[in-house]
């Protein structure tokens, strides 16, 4: 499905980094009286939000910004989600029924490749599908994707740490989302940590086959595994208390999400071990709450409520003018920025402080 854009862009691209563009982040009109844009008698337009869960705060804040836009602009909004992390099945039954009842659009995070067929067959049916935060591994299966960066956001905390770790040896932990399917936010976070600290990558496209040893940016690393979370508080536990088994000495622990390093961060402080830095990716303000207490040390920010409101917004455009939202330049997404969160900034990695932080955060 080919919906090119004509005429003057009506939206604005967050660069990543940018927390003024991340604050300011909209399709132009957003803000204006949405529903009477839709015209007197036209159809109400349709759109399904289907979410990976709501057990995670990224999840809901998510449906708030969307339900936020659908009253905004007069949007039916029907909200759906998987029972856990990875339940394929309930999001797939939730795109049938969008199909079914004629929906303009869907906006999904979907929770792995299982899904992909649906989302072609509700293409296929004349809905607009948009992923949010965690693209499709087959990419005629949305229309575009609205995301973060996750190789960027990845990427900045890997920098940050071997900064912070000014040559000492890193002995490295990497909790990941799953061990059992592939997704690609999993793989985009993990990869680019690795490779901001400097570590040559095996396959990018591939978690946990790098060399196990070798030299980062500062000095000598040892990867001592990796470990699936699940995304969830009590897997990042689990998994932190396996890799601690393997190796006592972890100094730094990468995490797929906050839950996930809150998990570990318990797992450490039971087993006596405090001097380790645990980085991730969120910025939920429970997580820009736990990096200005210390016990996360740097997160990247980035923003799910602007993922859904742009969303709700590019289906409702596309309805009422024909205009189809389009990737940022140089990218096959649309970019909707990160910034690094940590109360100890280090020289050459451009961050943020909890306090700004948790101004913008959601959750």
């Amino acid at each position: 499905m080919n919906h090119a854009a004509s005429g003057a862009r009506r939206r604005r691209l967050i660069a990543a980094g940018s927390l003024a563009a991340a604050a300011a982040l909209a399709f132009t009109g957003c803000a204006s009286g949405g529903s009477a844009d839709a015209g007197e008698g036209e159809d109400t337009v349709g759109v399904s939000l289907i979410v990976k869960t709501t057990t995670n705060p990224f999840f809901v804040a998510m449906q708030d910004g969307a339900e936020a836009a659908a009253d905004e602009l007069g949007v039916e909004l029907t909200l759906a989600a998987g029972k856990e992390d990875g339940d394929e099945d309930t999001q797939i039954q939730a795109i049938e029924n969008a199909i079914s009842k004629g929906d303009a659009g869907i906006l999904i995070t979907p929770n792995g490749p299982g899904v992909e067929d649906a989302l072609v067959k509700a293409r296929d049916a004349g809905l607009f599908v948009i992923a949010l935060d965690t693209p499709p591994s087959d990419s005629e299966a949305v229309d575009i994707t609205f995301a973060t960066d996750n190789f960027l956001a990845g990427q900045e905390i890997g920098k940050w740490t071997a900064a912070k770790l000014a040559g000492e040896k890193a002995t490295i932990a990497l909790i990941d989302l799953f061990d059992d399917k592939v997704v690609s936010v999993d793989v985009a976070r993990d990869q680019g940590f690795l490779d901001g600290m400097g570590i040559d990558l095996a396959d990018e496209a591939a978690n946990g086959d790098e060399e196990p040893t070798g030299s980062y940016s500062g000095g000598e690393y040892e990867i001592v595994g990796n470990e699936a979370s699940q995304g969830a508080e009590d897997g990042g536990r689990t998994a932190a208390e396996t890799l601690l088994s393997k190796n006592p000495d972890i100094n730094v622990v990468y995490t797929i999400n906050e839950p996930a390093a809150y998990g570990a961060y318990e797992a450490f402080k039971a087993a006596g071990k405090e001097d380790v830095i645990v980085v991730s990716v969120d910025g939920g303000c429970a997580g820009v709450e736990q990096t200005a207490e210390g016990i996360i040390d740097a997160t990247s920010q980035q923003y799910p409520v602007k993922m859904a409101e742009l969303g709700v917004q590019a289906i409702f455009d596309l309805v009422t003018t024909g205009e189809a939202p389009e990737n940022t330049d140089g990218l096959d997404f649309y970019n909707t920025g990160v910034a690094l969160v940590t109360d100890d900034p280090q020289d050459g990695v451009e961050s943020i402080d909890t306090t700004e932080a948790s101004e913008i955060c959601w959750g």
